[in-house]
């Protein structure tokens, strides 16, 4: 996979001045634009096409100091006016364009190239678990994505359940792993689009066919799941072992995440001040 992403890496250098489609470049890559796209944010920590972007304005950037006309630059790097380059350029640099050559304003954004740094020889813990088709039902709700610290929007949700929709959700959960999860998922329009943004929802695991209006409810496909337990600080752990499955475990195992919800449970420990056990599950399936 490390291959195929400085591959995908020299394929946008190529191709800077080009209208780079980003569904594209996970086909040359070899794999699903979903997959693609999830190991390229936890290892970069960029967007796909905040990466591109970078590249652009930086290569841009060389252009301006080197007196080329600020309309040029503009449409070279495929902006279709020039009050949209101006924007992103001003919002990238902190000047506008038309300043570079005149301040001898110098701002770049390099190259990435991927590889892996093996410290240790830390093993990663997983099963391989194969499910039917089931339901997630429960409360949900569109919440910024937030990879460290607590997401005060998610603990806002998780305050909104009411007592009736708590019991409309033990009524129905028939399905392991018994637990209270936390899925999240994004609609493809959304993350084709790079939001920052994603759906939340805090319910169960169900087979049940008749479940209260009050719940969301998300049809899952019966596909196989990756799980991964974790047991620490909490919710340090626990998010940590998400940025490892994908920048790590993915990266070099035989399979790929699909496009259905992930989800978690967390049982906190009653002895131990912000500690708990997690199990992250992951939809996979074979390359």
């Amino acid at each position: 996979m490390l291959k195929e992403l400085n591959e995908v890496i020299d394929y946008i250098e190529e191709h800077l001045t080009n209208d780079i489609r980003l569904e594209e470049i996970s086909k040359y890559a070899g794999v699903s634009d979903y997959h693609f796209r999830k190991i390229f944010y936890y290892l970069s920590g960029l967007t796909l096409s905040e990466y591109i972007k970078n590249r652009k304005l930086s290569e841009a950037n060389k252009d301006l100091l080197n007196n080329e006309r600020v309309t040029d630059v503009a449409f070279k790097y495929g902006y279709e006016s020039i009050d949209g380059f101006t924007r992103a350029f001003k919002s990238w640099s902190g000047f506008l364009p038309s300043e570079v050559a005149k301040l001898g304003i110098s701002k770049s954004f390099p190259k990435l190239s991927f590889y892996i740094e093996v410290k240790g020889g830390e093993s990663m813990d997983y099963k391989i678990v194969e499910m039917p088709a089931f339901k997630l039902a429960g409360v949900s709700k569109r919440v910024p994505m937030q990879f460290k610290g607590v997401n005060n929007a998610i603990v806002e949700l998780a305050k909104s359940i009411t007592e009736e929709q708590r019991k409309a959700m033990r009524a129905i959960q028939n399905i392991e792993p018994y637990e209270i999860v936390n899925a999240s998922y994004e609609h493809e329009h959304d993350f084709m689009k790079d939001e920052g943004e994603l759906t939340h929802l805090i319910g169960v695991l169900t087979t049940e066919e008749n479940i209260s209006e009050i719940l969301d409810v998300i049809e899952v496909p019966a596909c196989t799941w990756a799980v991964f337990p974790n047991e620490g600080p909490f919710p340090e752990t626990l998010q940590e072992t998400y940025a490892k499955t994908y920048s790590e475990w993915l990266v070099v195992s035989d399979y790929e995440v699909i496009m259905a919800p992930v989800f978690s449970f967390t049982k906190m420990d009653e002895e131990k001040e912000n500690y708990a056990y997690s199990e992250i599950w992951m939809p996979v399936r074979k390359k």
